[in-house]
């Protein structure tokens, strides 16, 4: 099941892939659907006859999920990315957060601050939580997982080096889009432990391709992590990490200037296209 949150006559609706439709689910976005016990019956159960539908070429993507209790972010979680960024293999998750503010939707523009010299691209699979726990083990653990959607985590890599915590690089305003659906894991292979093909291009030209099979920590060992330290909700975003590729790691280093078109894609899930402004235009 592909479930996503549209803009439409200046609201949002959550909203079911059933072909070339989207069938309206009665509530205004998959966040709140999320919260709802027995949220994927109910999705399920809604016929595109017996509700209002919108044609998926017209869709407005909001969000997936457009405002997140908590954005969790693992770093350095695939190989061949750690290796380009000189550092040993960690032995645990690193963890920042972004917050809601920093979310835009799939075809929405990305915002480049003026105040930063070094704007990067970051591919990732990012999960979304289900249902509420805490200190999850298991089958706890992987009940909890919603589904999964694609995130490109956006970051000023001269703000995220200033100091040893990351946060200042990864929190800009509207400049992380996310979306365009949640797919629940029943539809892709592996589950709750996909092994999907990511990609990135920057106007066409391939930056980042790998796949989540390289993950080191699995999202299930994600959600086991997180919800030590604090309570998942529903519609809480994991992502998951970024592969090697990274305009940072180049030599010479490559950065979003303004006016490109970043292409962010998950297989079996969707994909992102957004045009980078620089703010001071808008």
């Amino acid at each position: 099941m592909k479930l996503a949150t549209i803009r439409t006559e200046g609201t949002t609706r959550a909203v079911r892939l059933d072909g070339d439709v989207l069938v309206d689910l009665g509530v205004p976005d998959v966040g709140a659907l999320l919260a709802e016990d027995g949220w994927a019956e109910r999705a399920a159960a809604v016929t595109a006859g017996a509700a209002t539908t919108y044609a998926v070429a017209d869709a407005d993507f909001a969000p997936v999920v457009p405002a997140p209790s908590k954005v969790v972010c693992v770093g350095l979680n695939y190989r061949n990315h750690i290796q380009e960024m000189g550092r040993d293999l960690p032995e645990h998750p690193t963890l920042f957060a972004k917050f809601a503010d920093c979310l835009i939707g799939a075809g929405d523009d990305i915002l480049r601050p003026d105040e930063t010299e070094e704007f990067d691209w970051e591919v990732e699979l990012a999960v979304v939580v289900g249902k509420r726990v805490r200190r999850a083990r298991g089958a706890e653990a992987e009940a909890a997982i919603a589904g999964f959607t694609v995130l490109n985590d956006i970051t000023c890599r001269d703000w995220q080096f200033r100091t040893r915590e990351w946060l200042q690089g990864k929190m800009w305003d509207s400049s992380t889009p996310v979306g365009p659906y949640l797919v629940t894991p029943d539809d892709l292979p592996g589950g709750v432990r996909p092994a999907l093909d990511v990609t990135l291009t920057v106007d066409g030209e391939v930056m980042q391709s790998d796949n989540t099979g390289d993950l080191l920590f699995d999202p299930v060992a994600l959600v086991e992590y997180v919800s030590t330290v604090i309570r998942l909700n529903p519609g809480d975003v994991i992502a998951t990490g970024t592969p090697g590729g990274v305009g940072h790691a180049r030599r010479p280093s490559r950065y979003l200037l303004g006016g490109e078109t970043v292409v962010t894609e998950v297989e079996g899930i969707g994909r992102l296209e957004n045009k980078v402004v620089k703010e001071s235009a808008v």
